[in-house]
């Protein structure tokens, strides 16, 4: 899995110009599922994400996580996150997993989130979405549940 993670003042995604999923201080993140992603890699991201500590402290440190904050989470599906452009100047979505796989996958992220009872909205998986957000700092990581960065 591959993932952006955005501390945002706030954010919100639209679908069909109309609001999906909106939230105030927490996270964007835009999610990769990859075809050879599995169990380990899904609790990798779950865990890694919202503990985080890239929210600031009383002495200006980013030492505060997500659960520390109480802040959301607005997760966005991105398959061209898994996109390679290497070779050519079409990048290549090969590794980037089929909808029958990446659904129940993105499902299952967005219902662990809320059983960490994070505020969660979300986009619609496979849609053409608006995505608005402002960015805290700006404050965005990259991560790969395969540690590949």
């Amino acid at each position: 899995m591959r993932a952006v993670v955005q501390r945002v003042k706030s954010a919100n995604v639209k679908v069909e110009n109309k609001i999906k999923g909106s939230i105030e201080q927490g996270i964007l993140l835009l999610l990769g599922i990859e075809e050879t992603d599995g169990e380990n890699d899904l609790e990798y991201m779950c865990d890694k994400v919202p503990n985080l500590r890239i929210f600031e402290d009383e002495n200006g440190k980013m030492n505060k996580s997500l659960l520390d904050v109480g802040g959301s989470i607005l997760v966005i599906s991105q398959f061209t996150l898994l996109g390679d452009a290497r070779k050519g100047r079409r990048p290549s979505f090969i590794a980037a997993a089929r909808p029958e796989k990446a659904i129940p996958m993105y499902e299952k992220y967005i219902a662990v989130m809320k059983e960490k009872n994070i505020f969660t909205q979300a986009g619609e998986f496979g849609a053409d979405m608006a995505v608005e957000l402002i960015n805290d700092g700006p404050v965005t990581i990259l991560l790969d549940s395969k540690k590949v960065f």
